[in-house]
């Protein structure tokens, strides 16, 4: 850290503005805790007991077990019978790799409180760290039919759906995502993705149709604007596609291509891979797919 806190109270505020946050810092909260709060934790009060969570898992980053084991063993004194600090516990093992005792631990808390969604995210992890993506599956399924309003579970389930080629099954949670909040470019996008990856001529015309979507919701989403003029390209050269379509997906490959120039020589070209528009020349239809 560039700054140097010496004072108790500065560090109780900046563990607290990084709780709220979201920011996880472990490093820091780490030698913070060592350096200043450890010797001050009898004056947080009732706070204390969030610092204690907030360092535990920051150690566990970390992998200062003696830290770790710390914390946990404050907080089991405190809160014996605490679902919460059970559950810490179950992290302490599984960052110990010790996958069996931690699920048997989160089974006992999902057992207690079928609500309970953390214990149920932690058992995808362990599953996803242990190369068990079926298992993940199930699990994560199982969640979802409890908390159906979760959208960053269904993007997740629809990464590993997509990492089994389940392309239909990942299209569906997309789908699910699109209900939620339809006009997301970024749910459009990777909805027109999968449709572009599954293939076939009716997929091609979907994803052509959610790229153009994405592009217009987002001006600057490069991916969408990519995949736009990959998706005309390849549905120009389909023998399927009437002559009529073929001249709209002439139109909007042009179009894709010269916006993507455009933010290549904008002041946005930092945000822009210069390999992108490498090879396009190959990509363009030909002059005898025009006539």
């Amino acid at each position: 850290m560039e700054k140097q806190y010496k004072h108790w109270e500065d560090v109780r505020d900046l563990l607290r503005n990084w709780r709220e946050e979201n920011c996880r810092q472990s490093e820091d909260v780490v030698d913070l805790w060592n350096e200043v709060l450890a010797n001050h934790f009898g004056k947080l009060g009732d706070e204390g007991w969030l610092v204690l969570e907030q360092v535990f898992i920051a150690a566990l980053d970390c992998h200062n077990m003696e830290v770790a084991n710390f914390c946990l063993s404050k907080l089991n004194q405190e809160f014996p019978d605490s679902l919460r600090v059970k559950r810490l516990k179950a992290m302490k093992y599984e960052a110990s790799e010790k996958y069996d005792h931690a699920l048997d631990i989160l089974d006992l808390i999902i057992k207690k409180d079928e609500t309970n969604a953390a214990s149920r995210k932690r058992k995808v992890t362990i599953y996803k760290s242990q190369g068990m993506i079926i298992e993940a599956i199930k699990e994560l399924t199982d969640y979802l039919r409890i908390f159906m309003a979760d959208q960053e579970a269904w993007m997740e389930l629809c990464d590993l759906y997509i990492s089994q080629q389940e392309w239909n099954k990942a299209a569906f949670c997309v789908e699910e995502l699109l209900l939620h909040s339809p006009f997301n470019h970024l749910y459009l996008q990777r909805y027109a993705e999968i449709k572009y990856t599954q293939g076939g001529y009716e997929n091609l015309e979907v994803a052509r149709s959610y790229y153009s979507q994405a592009a217009k919701l987002n001006p600057k989403n490069v991916r969408a604007l990519y995949g736009l003029m990959l998706t005309s390209v390849h549905m120009a050269s389909n023998s399927k596609c009437p002559s009529q379509k073929k001249k709209e997906s002439i139109k909007l490959s042009e179009w894709a291509t010269n916006q993507l120039s455009q933010l290549q020589d904008s002041n946005d070209s930092k945000l822009f891979s210069s390999q992108i528009l490498e090879g396009m020349g190959n990509l363009q239809i030909g002059n005898d797919s025009k006539n």
